[in-house]
């Protein structure tokens, strides 16, 4: 049963020298006691970041490949790892995600029909931007563009950026929203466990999709499709109650009381997102979603080398699921959003 793995993450020298550089957060600093290198998402918030994670995160080469051959992937699709290009200095960005996007599309040249591509951006500079993606799309021949759920004082519903949403409409490639260490100062309070992947990481993700529901950018680029990792990022469980201010008869009809948007939150959800599998090894989580969006809107993700792809695909196969739903899950689900092997 063929395999298209739409979250893998990736790191160049470049991107590191650019953190390591970076006077404001994010940023690499090595502990001095220790000499352990550290991600600092702000002063009193960091995660672990070994040898281990960025010599994985580094390899677009032949262990990568052995891996996914190990798990039966086809295809890989892969993206810088968070956080990203977007919290830079625009003009430092732009150059970081220019030379990222060569160096990825060297390795899919190397690796062609094994590796794939989502561009990096710096959308703060969204003249830039927009050039950069269609560059990628067009002559790189990348996917789309994978960004995080948070520019570090701004997310991607806000105006200024939708010249790079209206750019990818008119490219017909998907936007991968996924996590970054949150910018909501209280998510921060008991550092990586609250603001880490455990927790923080979903709950913006989740506030930033529903923020491009809420702002309109759906109704100005209705053909814009949005993809969430770990079963849409606790979506599929609001998908009712989401509709909660539009709905009630005390809100409903006060005037302004809600955006001025044309359809329920919960129709963009369902029309312009997709999820992947990506780190979420909750069996209610997948039932929940297939029953919340459908099967057709569930893809394969394993978000290595965060996570490993022996386990990712071995929950997988104890879901209960027919053969025809998983051939679904794994592959045929992906030419929604331009992936085919």
């Amino acid at each position: 049963m063929k395999k298209i793995d739409l979250e893998t993450h990736f790191a160049t020298h470049t991107w590191v020298d650019a953190l390591y550089s970076n006077e404001d957060y994010p940023r690499f600093m090595d502990d001095p006691a220790t000499g352990k290198r550290r991600l600092y998402y702000a002063a009193n918030t960091f995660e672990p970041h070994g040898d281990f994670l960025l010599n994985r995160l580094l390899d677009l080469g032949p262990d990568r490949i052995a891996g996914m051959d190990a798990s039966g992937i086809d295809l890989a699709v892969v993206s810088l790892t968070s956080p990203g290009c977007e919290q830079l200095d625009p003009a430092v960005g732009t150059k970081v995600a220019h030379a990222v996007n060569d160096e990825l599309a060297a390795a899919v040249a190397k690796y062609p029909g094994r590796l794939a591509g989502f561009a990096a951006l710096a959308p703060k500079d969204a003249d830039g931007a927009v050039k950069e993606l269609e560059r990628a799309v067009k002559e790189l021949g990348f996917k789309g563009w994978k960004t995080h759920s948070n520019f570090g004082d701004s997310y991607l519903d806000e105006k200024r950026y939708w010249p790079v949403l209206a750019k990818a409409e008119e490219l017909n490639v998907p936007i991968y929203l996924h996590p970054a260490a949150p910018m909501i100062p209280q998510l921060r309070t008991y550092g990586l466990a609250l603001a880490g992947a455990a927790f923080g990481f979903g709950v913006e993700t989740a506030t930033a999709m529903v923020r491009l529901a809420l702002s309109g950018a759906f109704d100005a680029f209705p053909k814009l499709m949005i993809i969430l990792g770990h079963y849409g990022e606790g979506l599929p469980f609001l998908m009712q109650r989401i509709d909660h201010a539009f709905l009630r008869p005390h809100t409903r009809d006060d005037a302004g009381t809600v955006p001025d948007i044309k359809r329920y939150p919960s129709d963009y959800l369902r029309d312009n997102m997709v999820v992947t599998t990506s780190g979420n090894y909750l069996p209610a989580a997948f039932k929940c979603t297939r029953e919340a969006l459908g099967m057709e809107k569930i893809m394969l993700g394993t978000d290595y080398p965060y996570e490993e792809m022996p386990e990712s695909i071995s929950f997988i196969e104890a879901l209960p699921m027919t053969d025809g739903e998983k051939a679904m899950l794994y592959s045929g689900n992906a030419g929604t959003v331009g992936f085919t092997v």
